[in-house]
Formats: structure tokens, C-alpha cells, sequence
């Protein structure tokens, strides 16, 4: 467990004010429609590909795997622009990985491997260009070499290194937006990758990280295939209608759960969380030719619902329906996955059947068999018709908000009004689920990762978050709170819940 953690505040050595909707200042001179040049934009450094990276009109550096060149500066994509309208100081957009490695990595070598690693996925580096308010976009500046050594070795214990990674996101300021800090944690050793979330995603940035191990170790650390799916088990993309906006301003959409508060500090800022180490729940056999009849994702989803339904039940709540968020990711994994945010959101929502099963399944510590059984079945079926369903990243909500028709300082003040006013209409819980890590993370003579760990943020309204990674036949779990509603013994004790929960969807023959 945490302990508490401090306000999220800018460097010292970058003490600029923030300017419109909480970006850098602008330029004191208008700045055109085209590409911005930067202050400290390499001019001559060479990038993945050949290409220089600051040299205007040199067709900029490579894209991920070589595919084409990149731009110099893009502008912000559908959920870097939102999450970067809805910043909160006390609440940082960091996403945390940890890699536990047996033995300590070299400084020197490890550096290396990470600017190597950045140039051959030079989307990475990247820092926020100025903008004005006036202006149609924010915009990304690829800078082709890091603005700072994003590896450090901090000393301390491997709970500061967590504290730092909720309450320090790494400045957009300076490429690249994540940190790196390697710390001894008992007999081993941890990499504590730290990332603004404004401008990559976890996977993304494990892309990297799995590069910069083979660069490091010389082991090859190409991902594993991916599991193979019968045609049952995968439907056909098709298109989707709605929206979670649309529906949360409908009338008669009811509110959701929301997890019951449970804190002796409300309005504390800042998130907390639990590490945890669990056993894979058993699934049953599939036949020959068959679809599972449910998978560990699946699992994980009624898990979630049980813990947020007994949760509540305990704290005198009345029953509500409970919508899980559940990221999901088709990019491929190899040299050539993009590196952005390139997940895309889809909700689950429990229907009325299993609402008129809550007692069944929350009044005693062990939930009805059959009743779980239903609720697993219908939850694959309905994890497999959101995952064929053809839709934007948010939505097709998050594309109408981002569309550059207005000045995006008046798009941030409207997004920003109508994420408070549909609050209450917000999922019940984030859950994530990254499953199998599909590379070695081999760092040669500093050993395989033996576990790996991941920690999605956990902002209000919805103010949980529940992140899965499996390696080795275990279940690594971080569950992630909003200290506004949870303090640590709560946590804790939320998250003992989940892991019975998650235990009870175990199959018994």
C-alpha cells in the first residue's frame, strides 16, 4: 500500500505559468497556421530513417517500423486533445509500469538502449507545442532526440519510486513524457516507467520498452503470436449505434453504481493503490473446434461486478446498475505498433436479468453457482459483440467535441463543462486488462522480468481502476483509487474483496 502523496506540481527548473486551459504559455507573438518551430528543437540530429528532425521541410523522421515519414508537428488526436482538456492538478494523468528484473542493469547500457529504443519509435519523442487559445489544435512536436535522459537511478525504496509515478506525471513540456527510474526492491531490481497519458498509452510505451531490452540484452524480444480465436469467438466488425454520451444524457437512462466512499479524508487529493500477485482463475475445458465458453477477461469483468455489488451492499447502498470501461486494443504488437493512445473504450453494461439476480450473487460470501455461471456466459457474449462493434476511440461523441470547427480554447471550456454535468452518468469502474505480455523482456545480464505491472489512472467522477497483466501463470492486479473516496485501509480491504470475487469465478467441475 501507498502512503499518502503529494500534489502534483511543476519542476522546479520549469516554472512557467501554464496558459489557456492549462498548456505552455504562448508565444508572445502571433504564431501561423503551419508547423510551429520550437526553442530547442534538434535542427541536425538524425532520426530513425534517415531524416533530420528539427530541419523544416526535410519530411521529418520515420515512422514507426519505417513505414513513411512523419510530420513534425501533429496535431493532438481524438483522446490525447480530451484527456488534455480535462487535466487535473490533483488528480495526474500518469500511467505506471513496473518491471521487476532479477538482477541490477547498467546505467550506462541502459540509457543507451532507451535513446536507441526512442529513435526507432520516434513518436515517443514528442513535446506540447505552444498554442494560443485562438488556435484550431494542440500539437505534438516530434523532436527525433530526447530533450532530457528519461533513466535515472534515484536510490530509495520501490514505495517512493510508486508514490513519485502517481503524483509526478512527467512534464509535456520536454521529450519524451515518460520516466524511467530503476530502484533495488528486495534480492532484485525494478524499471519504473512513468507516462503522461496525454500522450501515450501503457501498451504503447511497453512497445518501446520491449525494443530497449533487446538493444540492451541482444536477446531477441519479438512478441509472442496471439492467441488464436475460433470464427465463433469473433464476430464480425460491425457498425455501432450510440454513444456512452448520448446514452448518459438520455432521461431515462439510469445512474449507475458508483463505488460507496469510505474514507476518513474526503476531498483528499492524489490516488492510492494496491499491488497484488493472484492466481489465474480456472476456465473450463473448451471442446475441439469450439469457442471458450468464457475467457479471464471475461472473469475479470463479473469479478469487478461482484466486488462493486457487495462493496455497496456492505456500505447500505441501494442496488444500481453497474457499467464497467474496458479498453480494448487491436493495434499489432510488433516493431511497427503505433505509439499513441490507440486504445478504444467500450462499455459494459449489466442488463436487467442480472440486476434481478443481485441477491442471489451478493448476499452470502459465496455467490450462487448457477447464477455466476449465467452471469460469465452472458458477460462473453457480450464482450464479444462490443469487441466486433466498429466505432471511434470515445465514441463518435469524442470526435464531434474535438473537431477543430471552433478555437480549442473554447472546446476545452466545453468539454470540460460537459464531462461535470454528465459525471453522474460516468462508469461505475474502469477495468483494464492488458492480459499475456507478449515479449520476453530479456535485458541480458540483468535477467528476464519475472513479474509486470501495470496502473491505469483513477480520476472522479468514476474514481476506480482495476489493471491486469499475466505473465509467468499469475495475475499481477493494481487496483487504483481516487483518495477523494477511498483512504488506504479502504483500499485494501477493496481490494481483498476483489480477489475473492475474482476466486469465486473459478471453474469447479
Amino acid at each position: 500500500m501507498t502512503a499518502p502523496h503529494r500534489h502534483y506540481d511543476r519542476s522546479p527548473a520549469d516554472p512557467a505559468p501554464r496558459g489557456p486551459g492549462g498548456g505552455p504559455p504562448a508565444d508572445p507573438e502571433p504564431t501561423p497556421t503551419g508547423p510551429l518551430p520550437e526553442p530547442g528543437t534538434a535542427t541536425g540530429a538524425a532520426g530513425a530513417g534517415g531524416g533530420t528532425a528539427g530541419a523544416r521541410g526535410t519530411g521529418g523522421t520515420r515512422g514507426e517500423g519505417g513505414a513513411g515519414p512523419l510530420p513534425e508537428v501533429l496535431p493532438f488526436p481524438t483522446v490525447d486533445e480530451i484527456s488534455r482538456h480535462c487535466l487535473s492538478a490533483t488528480e495526474p494523468e500518469t500511467i505506471h509500469i513496473e518491471i521487476h528484473l532479477p538482477s541490477r542493469p547498467r546505467h550506462d547500457r541502459l540509457t543507451a538502449a532507451f535513446t536507441e529504443a526512442m529513435r526507432r519509435h520516434p513518436r515517443i519523442l514528442v513535446r506540447e507545442a505552444r498554442v494560443r487559445w485562438w488556435h484550431r489544435n494542440y500539437r505534438w512536436v516530434l523532436t527525433g532526440e530526447p530533450d532530457r535522459d528519461p533513466v535515472s537511478y534515484p536510490g530509495g525504496t520501490l514505495e517512493e519510486a510508486r508514490r513519485r509515478a502517481l503524483s509526478d506525471c512527467p512534464s509535456p513540456d520536454a521529450s519524451p513524457p515518460i520516466r524511467v527510474e530503476v530502484v533495488a526492491h528486495g534480492e532484485g531490481w525494478v524499471l519504473l516507467v512513468t507516462i503522461n497519458h496525454t500522450a501515450l498509452d501503457g501498451p504503447a510505451c511497453l512497445r518501446v520498452v520491449a525494443t530497449a531490452a533487446e538493444l540492451y540484452g541482444g536477446a531477441d524480444n519479438a512478441p509472442a503470436p496471439p492467441p488464436v480465436r475460433t470464427a465463433a469467438a469473433t464476430p464480425e466488425r460491425r457498425p455501432a449505434t450510440g454513444s456512452p454520451l448520448s446514452r448518459a444524457v438520455a432521461p431515462f437512462w439510469p445512474l449507475p453504481a458508483r463505488v460507496a466512499a469510505d474514507t476518513g479524508h474526503p476531498g483528499a487529493p492524489g490516488n492510492g493503490m494496491l499491488i497484488s500477485d493472484l492466481p489465474l482463475p480456472g476456465r473450463p475445458p473448451r471442446e475441439p473446434g469450439q469457442p471458450s465458453a468464457y475467457t479471464v477477461n471475461d472473469q475479470l469483468l463479473v469479478a469487478s461486478w461482484l466486488t462493486i455489488a457487495r462493496w455497496n451492499r456492505v456500505h447500505r447502498l441501494p442496488a444500481r446498475p453497474i457499467r464497467i470501461t474496458m479498453p480494448v486494443d487491436d493495434r499489432p504488437r510488433g516493431a511497427d505498433m503505433p505509439i499513441n493512445n490507440g486504445t478504444r473504450l467500450v462499455e459494459v453494461a449489466f442488463a436487467p436479468e442480472e440486476r434481478a439476480e443481485h441477491e442471489a450473487l451478493t448476499a452470502t460470501e459465496e455467490p450462487d453457482p448457477a447464477a455466476l455461471d449465467r452471469l460469465l456466459r452472458a458477460t462473453a457474449a457480450r464482450t464479444r459483440a462490443l469487441k466486433a462493434a466498429d466505432r471511434p476511440q470515445l465514441g463518435f461523441s469524442g470526435d464531434l467535441l474535438t473537431s477543430p470547427v471552433l478555437p480549442v480554447g473554447v472546446r476545452a471550456a466545453g468539454v470540460r463543462a460537459l464531462r461535470g454535468a454528465a459525471g453522474p452518468w460516468a462508469s461505475s469502474v474502469l477495468l483494464s486488462n492488458i492480459g499475456r505480455v507478449p515479449y520476453p523482456l530479456d535485458f541480458g545480464d540483468a535477467g528476464r522480468a519475472t513479474a509486470v505491472w501495470f496502473s491505469a489512472p483513477a480520476r472522479v467522477p468514476r474514481g476506480l481502476s482495476i489493471t491486469t497483466v499475466s505473465t509467468g501463470g499469475r495475475l499481477q492486479l493494481a487496483l487504483r483509487w481516487s483518495r477523494a473516496r477511498l483512504d488506504d485501509e479502504a483500499g485494501t480491504r477493496l481490494g481483498a474483496l476483489f480477489a475473492r470475487a475474482l476466486a469465486a469465478t473459478a471453474y469447479r467441475p
